[in-house]
């Protein structure tokens, strides 16, 4: 393919897409320009079909640490496998482009989008997403459609398309919207307790954009020469099989099958059932026979039960559960489940649960994030697990999965809203979701139990967040909005829609359409629905916990914090790091300075001793001022006076002339370890200080400056006592 470059201005930005010069040996290949973030994307598919009715596409999105002029922190000084903002990326770019190949293409397809150049206030994510459009349209890979993506926030009333870093940073949201032309196909994102019309507003703005550079790819593909798309070929069963199996399936013993009370009861009910289907269908088959249609009459019974299932809802109003469309499951909220563990909650909806675990530690224990957009560090973390058996599946435990870093990131941009800030509440927080049984919105109970378990663990957070995921059932001849859907409804339906906020409003949005796209009616009518079901789970998780924890768990490590002087971290570290390290070591804790602040974070198990380490370093670092009093100790005897400290490091001299009555030699009446009133006289510029002992200056005031005893001419007496011998 011949080099070929386009230009256009979306936002207010140069948008460039080239093909023909780059990756010119993969099936398709797109680079992809805006402002100085460039992408290239590349496509490519197998040979030969995995059979099937599932798309083995893979998707992968490369960070590359010199796109943003960085060298990778650790020992090899490379990238490594692929971190949560990589894998999240991909999940952005797989989610809308998946629903739009061909239904019966099971070839093997990889896309890979690499980010060469990345300026901050051009996201590569969503550049990624025009640049797989291009890339699969480009190749010969049967691709039926053209979608791109935006990213949107909401300022001053209004939303902003493609904002730039710093208005992100002051939106009330944060919004990944992709679609076609059509409609939205795919959103991701966080807001600040938004209403429903203000997502609705930021959706038909991000729309608009979405329109305007699908109409550029438009363009563009009508200007080039396609390569012909590589033919494959659907298996079907023949018509008379068809019929045969129409004849031999019962619908209404398939329908009692689906309404079976119970997921694992109605599962063991289906598959008794398809058994016996089979079993007629090829009993004077010969086994090569079987073989071949065997795949192919298994997914006509797939098809006839999603039938069965949708049309149910759309006619009878009624689902596989027995619920209406709009009915919630039953939920249990439980809390202090773990005796050892900081804060616990246990949410259950259905047959869906998530025993949420809240972990407190210290300023070391905080996440360090170095990607290819940032450096900080992060003090709520929020974790997602999904082992096999909540499914009651057999799965090896091999690191997690992409949907586990996905799931988890939802719900932790839904819930870090109400997680105080790292000033108020100087604690790493780290949440910990095991989803111990799952039919339906194992993400959405997780930011449930997540909330409660704050609450429980004392983390001073304001209010609740609740979540929930919505359906959709999209026939010819009508369509319903399903509250809290099952499993079976997310794998038969047409739509995933999560939403997850407070009683003020919305906090995080995901949403994934399997059809071509959804109404602004149909999803103002999800939204709605979605509010009313969160308001009903929000009541009952404050009916199980209203407010944070009066005091927090015996075992959750005790954290104190002082605000210093900058000049005084000096004092604090020592030479070499003597006295912070001697602190540590002393009272058994965690010790941490803020250089640019001055801000000392203590951390320990131990309260008496962390709250000693503290006194010790308010001595350390508080100024002496003239006039204040203290307790000090004898730290030194000399025949001129002693030495107090009168706190760790703020040693002065009391000059026996400053002591109260006449002192010839302090060591007869003073001893190191005694403690001495003292009042601090005069401080000198350079931090010296006089000492005086207290009740010195009144009895000055009344013997008069000179305090040594009047002389007596006691010499007739002497001479006396010598003649006599005494």
């Amino acid at each position: 393919m011949a080099f070929k470059q386009w230009k256009t201005e979306i936002c207010g930005r140069e948008l460039t897409v080239e093909t023909g010069k780059l990756a010119k040996q993969s099936a398709g290949s797109a680079y992809i320009r805006m402002g100085d973030t460039v992408v290239l994307v590349v496509a490519n598919a197998s040979k030969n079909p995995k059979g099937g009715d599932f798309l083995p596409l893979t998707v992968e999105f490369m960070e590359k640490y010199y796109s943003a002029g960085k060298i990778p922190g650790g020992f090899l000084k490379r990238e490594g496998r692929p971190g949560d903002t990589s894998i999240l990326a991909a999940r952005q770019i797989d989610r809308p482009i998946r629903p739009l190949f061909p239904e019966g293409f099971s070839n093997e397809v990889q896309v890979i989008a690499t980010v060469f150049s990345l300026d901050e206030d051009n996201p590569a994510d969503i550049i990624g997403i025009l640049g797989a459009s291009m890339a699969l349209n480009f190749s010969y890979i049967p691709f039926e459609g053209i979608v791109s993506g935006v990213k949107v926030a909401y300022l001053d009333g209004k939303p902003v398309v493609f904002p730039t870093a710093e208005q992100l940073e002051n939106s009330l949201i944060d919004l990944t919207v992709a679609g076609s032309e059509e409609a939205i196909v795919m959103v991701e994102g966080e807001a600040k307790e938004v209403s429903e019309d203000v997502m609705l507003e930021a959706l038909a703005a991000a729309h608009e954009t979405i329109k305007e550079i699908c109409q550029f790819q438009s363009k563009i593909l009508a200007e080039m020469e396609l390569p012909e798309k590589m033919e494959f070929e659907v298996p079907s069963l023949p018509d008379e099989d068809k019929e045969k199996f129409n004849s031999i399936i019962d619908i209404e013993e398939l329908r009692k099958c689906l309404f079976t009370s119970g997921k694992k009861a109605a599962e063991k009910a289906i598959s008794s059932y398809k058994e016996e289907v089979m079993e007629k269908f090829f009993e004077e088959m010969e086994e090569e026979e079987i073989a071949e249609k065997s795949m192919l009459v298994s997914g006509l019974f797939e098809d006839t039960l999603k039938k069965v299932m949708r049309r149910s809802i759309v006619e009878d109003k009624k689902r596989s559960d027995g619920r209406s469309p709009t009915q919630i499951r039953n939920i249990v909220c439980e809390t202090s489940l773990l005796p050892r563990a900081h804060g616990s909650s246990l949410f259950t909806r259905g047959e869906t649960q998530s025993l949420g675990i809240v972990t407190l530690g210290s300023k070391r224990d905080v996440q360090f994030v170095d990607t290819i957009y940032e450096q900080s560090d992060k003090h709520f973390m929020l974790h997602y697990n999904f082992p096999g058996f909540s499914v009651g599946e057999v799965k090896p435990q091999r690191g997690i999965s992409r949907r586990e870093v996905g799931h988890g990131h939802l719900a932790e941009r839904s819930v870090k809203f109400i997680v105080p800030g790292h000033e108020e509440f100087p604690y790493a927080i780290r949440v910990v979701s095991e989803i111990l049984e799952s039919n339906g919105s194992s993400s959405m109970a997780t930011i449930c139990s997540a909330s409660m378990s704050l609450m429980d663990a004392g983390v001073p957070v304001k209010k609740h967040v609740a979540g929930v995921a919505m359906g959709m059932i999209l026939e010819s001849d009508g369509v319903e909005v399903l509250t809290d859907i099952l499993g079976l409804e997310d794998h038969l339906g047409d739509m995933d829609f999560k939403v997850a906020g407070t009683r003020e409003g919305i906090t995080g949005f995901q949403m994934d359409v399997k059809v071509s796209g959804i109404s602004q009616e149909i999803m103002a009518k999800a939204l709605q629905q979605a509010k009313d079901a969160r308001m009903h789970i929000l009541g009952l998780m404050y009916d199980t916990i209203d407010k944070p924890r009066d005091e927090m768990s015996p075992y959750a490590p005790v954290m104190l914090k002082i605000q210093i002087p900058l000049n005084s971290i000096g004092d604090l570290i020592g030479p070499g790091g003597k006295t912070i390290k001697g602190i540590i070591k002393e009272y058994d804790v965690d010790l941490d300075v803020e250089d640019e602040t001055g801000m000392v974070y203590i951390s320990g198990e131990n309260s008496e001793k962390a709250l000693k380490a503290k006194a010790f370093v308010e001595g350390i670092t508080k100024k002496i001022e003239a006039g204040e009093e203290y307790n000090g100790k004898i730290t030194r005897v000399e025949k001129y006076g002693v030495f107090v400290e009168l706190a760790p490091g703020k040693v002065g001299l009391l000059h026996v002339s400053n002591m109260v009555g006449f002192v010839k030699d302090p060591s007869q009446t003073m001893h190191i370890g005694d403690r001495v009133e003292i009042v601090v006289g005069k401080v000198e510029s350079d931090g010296k200080f006089e000492l005086r002992q207290k009740g010195a200056e009144e009895r000055k005031k009344r013997d008069g400056n000179d305090r040594r005893p009047p002389r007596r001419n006691n010499r007739p007496e002497r001479k006396k006592e010598r003649e006599s011998g005494e």
